[in-house]
């Protein structure tokens, strides 16, 4: 055993395994100047062998050298090349986990930050920016109603929509498939046992934030309470003494808002069935209402020219001025601001803490009419994606417009224009913001809605009686699913929804409208 290290120690093989291995690599070293020997005498036949052989040649000289070296290497230094590669791996490891727990921190705060500021109700997501304009072509259209369009509503799920029109019925359409899962007929006046239904013109409607319910007001001052899924009525409410002209639920509850012509607001439980109370102040007929998670509601004066927003519990209101017109529509962005049209063609942009608009755009959708006298387009609809700066808007100029708002809500520039006939009555997106619905028809939704008594601004689109339509795809910083139903007319059949695809680009919020026969340009 001695012997055995002291031969280690001078640096040769003792016996045994030890001196095989010596003889083994005299025999590979002379083989290898064996070889060297015969390349040199082969001269000009080596000049002759093909780069593929050469290739070969070299590679086994190289494994032949790495045999030679693991040869060479002893126990010692093997044990400690493999801790080294083993070290290596694990400061690989452990840095993809800090990047790993890095990316993770980054997303929860980016969603805690997110999550704050919907809650203080100032968020804003930017994506707009991604938004491109779809292809006229892509465009399809589902026959439904037989007279103007005058509301929409989407349910949570994204699954189906809610289309009322001037002819009384309400119809549920299947998003996916674009066809009727279920119609509410017209009721007949003073016909027992039949059906429930509207009788006159339905005006607005809403869906609560669960789906459950569905609202929907008319002419004859009624509300009348749906189960959303099965379309089967539940409940009537009566109260308001004029027409029924806006309805939204609280998000998160059974809470239902409406107002009216009669100028009132009145709040109402419909799990329960039960009227809550009733607030006044404005000073005209009431023409529309939005509300979202806050215990409060916002509402579109009409001719008394105020936007309001309703403190539910303090029975108070804030009142806002800008809009040099008639207010009909608003739509709340987030908790903390909001978007209105008015028939004097602008369109403004409001924060809670500010009485006036933050931004406002004057001849928001052109000017029509003879040279000299000119007057803007009215601005019908507006509608909101809530929690970011894309805003839609409606008007009878044969188009609806994407806006994008600028930082703080203190900008609107214009994306682009969507190609649509008509009058736009609703505008509506979608819960995941993946696409958008338009309500159409040849004449505003309020005309000849106070029988003698109008708004003052009779304007009738001739050849087709109304419907929805629309023609709009969208691409978000989102990365929602593509595909989807956009508006678009075209028919000469009375009562249609129209569909299109995304354009080209990211994939992003898409476009759904139902439509009558409402010509597409």
């Amino acid at each position: 055993m001695s012997a055995t290290r002291a031969a280690r120690k001078r640096g040769k093989p003792a016996s045994g395994a030890g001196a095989g291995a010596e003889a083994f690599k005299r025999r590979r070293k002379g083989d290898s100047s064996g070889d060297k020997v015969k390349s040199k005498g082969g001269g000009k036949m080596n000049e002759e062998i093909s780069s593929d052989s050469e290739s070969e040649s070299l590679a086994l000289r190289r494994t032949e050298e790495e045999e030679e070296e693991e040869l060479e290497e002893t126990a010692q230094e093997k044990k400690l090349r493999l801790a080294k590669v083993y070290l290596e791996q694990l400061r690989q490891q452990e840095e993809e986990k800090a990047e790993a727990r890095e990316f993770e921190e980054d997303q929860v705060a980016g969603r805690l930050k997110e999550d704050v500021l919907e809650q203080r109700g100032r968020l804003q997501k930017s994506v707009a920016k991604e938004i491109q304009a779809p292809d006229p072509a892509d465009i399809r259209i589902l026959r439904g109603h037989q007279l103007s369009i005058t509301c929409l509503v989407v349910t949570p799920d994204d699954l189906a929509i809610f289309s009322a029109a001037k002819d009384c019925t309400i119809i549920k359409w299947s998003v996916e498939s674009g066809r009727k899962l279920h119609v509410i007929p017209r009721a007949k006046k003073g016909t027992e046992g039949q059906p429930p239904g509207h009788s006159t013109h339905v005006l607005c409607m809403a869906i609560s934030s669960d789906g459950k319910y569905l609202a929907s007001g008319d002419r004859s001052k009624l509300i009348l309470i749906w189960e959303a899924q099965s379309c089967q009525h539940l409940y009537t409410f009566t109260g308001h003494r004029d027409a029924v002209s806006g309805l939204a639920f609280r998000r998160g509850t059974h809470q239902l808002y409406s107002t009216s012509h009669d100028r009132s607001v009145k709040v109402w439980n419909v799990a329960e069935n039960s009227y809550v109370e009733t607030l006044f102040g404005h000073q005209d007929a009431v023409a529309a209402l939005d509300a979202l998670s806050r215990e409060c509601c916002v509402t579109a004066g009409g001719r008394d020219g105020t936007v309001r927003v309703w403190k539910i519990p303090e029975e108070s209101q804030l009142v806002f001025y800008g809009h040099q017109g008639s207010i009909d529509s608003i739509q709340l962005i987030n908790e903390e601001h909001m978007v209105s049209g008015a028939d004097d063609g602008s369109v403004a942009l409001w924060g809670l803490s500010k009485k006036r608009p933050l931004a406002l755009q004057r001849e928001a959708h052109g000017l029509r009419g003879e040279p000299g006298l000119e007057q803007p387009f009215w601005v019908s609809s507006v509608a909101a994606l809530l929690n970011t700066d894309l805003v839609a808007t409606g008007s009878h100029n044969n188009s609806v417009r994407l806006w994008q708002c600028g930082e703080g809500f203190r900008q609107l520039d214009l994306l682009y224009d969507i190609p649509l006939v008509g009058f736009v009555n609703s505008l509506k997106f979608s819960s995941a913001g993946d696409f958008l619905v338009a309500g159409v028809g040849q004449e505003h939704r309020y005309e000849a809605c106070l029988g003698g008594r109008g708004w003052g601004r009779w304007h009738w689109l001739g050849g087709n009686r109304g419907g929805c339509c629309g023609g709009l795809g969208l691409a978000s910083a989102a990365s929602l699913p593509p595909a989807g139903l956009a508006g678009g007319g075209g028919s000469k059949r009375p009562g249609t929804l129209s569909a299109s695809s995304l354009s080209a680009g990211p994939p992003g919020p898409r476009l759904l409208a139902p439509d009558t026969h409402i010509p597409f340009i």
